[in-house]
């Protein structure tokens, strides 16, 4: 996949909490930034997806949460 360049402004002390975690972990900060955008928005995307799937199981249960609440 072809790499873009980007720019962006983030506060001092988390940039030099990222740079300290890079040489730590033998990474780039590039390779950093990238798997926490990709964290990020998988997240981002998964919330609707599990809450769906939460309100139809409470839909579809809703006698027996009835009677568990007795």
């Amino acid at each position: 996949m072809a790499a873009i360049k980007i720019s962006s402004k983030v506060e001092q002390a988390e940039w030099q909490a990222l740079q300290e975690l890079a040489r730590e972990s033998h990474q780039t900060i590039s390779g950093l930034l990238t798997e926490a955008i990709a964290d990020y928005v998988r997240r981002r995307r998964m919330r609707p997806l599990v809450l769906d799937h939460l309100e139809a199981s409470i839909a579809e249960n809703e006698e027996l949460g009835r009677r568990l609440a007795e």
